[in-house]
């Protein structure tokens, strides 16, 4: 999912241990209160793609499947969910029959039914969610979905049987990752009446144990408990501790650091370089370092000038200075270059650097050293591009502005007349993503959908990620290699026997991937957060960040 530049904490690692000998947690209740700087955008859990709502939304909506909302390593895969457990695949992996969990209710009583889950993966491609494609068509009938979107059925690939309360799913191929795609944000299981339109301000209905009563986009949001939730699973969906969590926007990261330190707000996250030194030396226990996969990167646009030009692309790589990136980030305690679009940590990570000095395709680095500003000069050379008007669209964010500049200077060492735009955060998201914008740079990131290669290489850069004309495009350098696709289908279908075998394709995917160069990872960094001196305990996990229903405030 799209993720914001956070500003990290030097020197802090030992502050995610801190809380480790808190006294007993204070009786659930209370009220928590959130700052941050931008709002999440559309409330629609089937088409958002932003890290802030994903947050929120996992203690709203629930799937079939889900992740553990538990502390553990990155690389847990999906447990079951709305399902009481997670199905024996049959048909040598094509077909998937779930039982719901009985008894289990929206938050306007209704209860949940298998013509609800049927319903909802028709609206997924209804709605056009951005991972209708790569995550679902192949549910039998999702090509004619994508398609048709208005007509969507389904017919065939999703069956409900109310009467037992099963659902069964028939595939056109086996999907090692069918459970975690299941898990994420985008099948979120709805009220088979919810319109199948994007709901926008409005938060559809869902089943976790707090609901949003109220949401304005430039300002606040506000959840309060589901009345008919019940806990069905304490590592899937946990009872909330606060009574209602009040979440502030608009605030700048300087004030959101003092309001925290004087109790004012319970929880931001990205605090300000001049600040860290600060928060470090009075506030360490208060402080939450949380490991995640994610890449914050430049996007090429392959089909606008100059970079529709490889020769372009490989230069830009090659002169990047990623040790300024990762001082912008906060140091390399919380931030390190990043070579390739598949973060560290990652099922299929291998370490290779092509673009770094001293590196050749042939005879990779293991990790960045230092820019090879000559190869890069040769590079514009030779591709002719040199001159060329370059605009950088970024998000108007303090992380965000000082690496835009800092690209901005690159290019025109390398002989173009480069600019920075700034657009707000929220906006700045979909604007890069539609090809109507014709931008040339994007300045974004990326948090794993779930701990898999495809949830960056194939839903970043596949052909069927690229919708023309959309706000809802994720591939935003527009690639589209149909060589690197049927290798990451191999990649997938390899997977569902052998996922060792799998992860090495997916290893060969990035190296082929970063040849074509449709991107410029910049670094990866590690999630951190300040608490006010109320909060008594804590979670976070690394898919979904802080785990707000867990939080116990005094």
């Amino acid at each position: 999912m799209q993720q914001g530049r956070i500003l990290f904490l030097t020197g802090l690692l030992a502050a995610t241990c801190a809380h480790a000998d808190t006294p007993a947690p204070p009786s659930p209740g209370g009220v928590l209160r959130l700052a941050g700087t931008t709002s999440a955008g559309t409330l629609d859990p089937q088409i958002s793609y932003m890290h802030v709502t994903y947050q929120v939304e996992a203690i709203v909506y629930d799937g079939l499947t889900t992740f553990p909302k538990t502390p553990g390593p990155a690389d847990r895969h999906a447990i079951p969910d709305l399902a009481d457990a997670i199905p024996t695949p049959q048909d040598n992996g094509l077909t998937y029959r779930f039982h719901l969990r009985p008894g289990i209710r929206f938050s306007n009583g209704h209860p949940v039914t298998a013509e609800d889950v049927a319903a909802s993966m028709r609206r997924l491609f209804r709605v056009n969610s951005p991972t209708a494609g790569p995550y679902y068509s192949h549910i039998v009938g999702g090509d004619a979905c994508l398609r048709d979107p208005e007509h969507c059925t389904l017919a065939g690939g999703v069956i409900a049987d109310n009467a037992t309360g099963t659902v069964t799913f028939h595939l056109t191929h086996p999907d090692s990752e069918f459970m975690d795609r299941l898990a994420f944000q985008h099948a979120s299981i709805l009220p088979a009446d919810t319109p199948a339109h994007d709901m926008g301000n409005t938060a559809p209905i869902g089943t976790g144990p707090y609901r949003i009563v109220s949401y304005e986009p430039t300002s606040s949001m506000v959840l309060e408990r589901n009345p008919y939730f019940q806990q069905w699973d304490a590592e899937a969906q946990p009872a909330g501790y606060p009574d209602s969590i009040h979440y502030t926007f608009g605030l700048d990261p300087e004030s959101e650091v003092t309001a925290v330190e004087n109790g004012q707000f319970d929880w931001m996250e990205g605090v300000p370089l001049d600040r860290q030194a600060e928060v470090g030396r009075r506030f360490a226990p208060q402080v939450r370092i949380t490991d995640s996969l994610n890449v914050f990167y430049a996007a090429l646009n392959v089909n606008e000038p100059p970079f529709n030009n490889l020769l372009a692309r490989q230069a830009l790589n090659y002169a990047v200075n990623r040790k300024a990136i990762v001082i912008y980030g906060g140091g390399p305690t919380v931030s390190v270059p990043a070579c390739q679009m598949l973060p560290q940590g990652s099922p299929g990570f291998e370490p290779s650097c092509l673009y770094t000095k001293g590196a050749t395709f042939e005879h990779p680095a293991q990790q960045w050293q230092a820019p090879d500003l000559e190869k890069a000069r040769d590079l514009i050379r030779r591709s002719g591009t040199a001159g060329q008007h370059v605009t950088i669209i970024a998000p108007s964010a303090a992380g965000h502005s000082a690496v835009a500049t800092d690209l901005r200077d690159t290019l025109t060492d390398l002989g173009y007349i480069a600019s920075v735009r700034t657009i707000s955060p929220v906006a700045e998201f979909a604007y890069i993503q539609n090809s109507d914008n014709k931008i040339q740079i994007g300045l974004t990131g990326w948090s794993a959908d779930y701990p898999a290669a495809s949830s960056f290489l194939q839903t970043l850069f596949s052909c069927a990620t690229f919708v023309p004309h959309s706000d809802n495009s994720v591939n935003i350098s527009q690639f589209c290699n149909h060589d690197i696709d049927a290798l990451m289908q191999r990649a997938a279908t390899v997977a569902v026997t052998d996922r060792a075998a799998g992860d090495t394709l997916w290893a060969e995917v990035s190296r082929r991937l970063m040849e074509q160069a449709p991107a410029v990872p910049l670094d990866q960094a590690r999630s951190v957060s300040l608490l006010s001196n109320r909060v008594k305990s804590d979670v976070a996990t690394a898919i979904y960040g802080a785990v707000f229903s867990q939080f116990r405030v005094r």
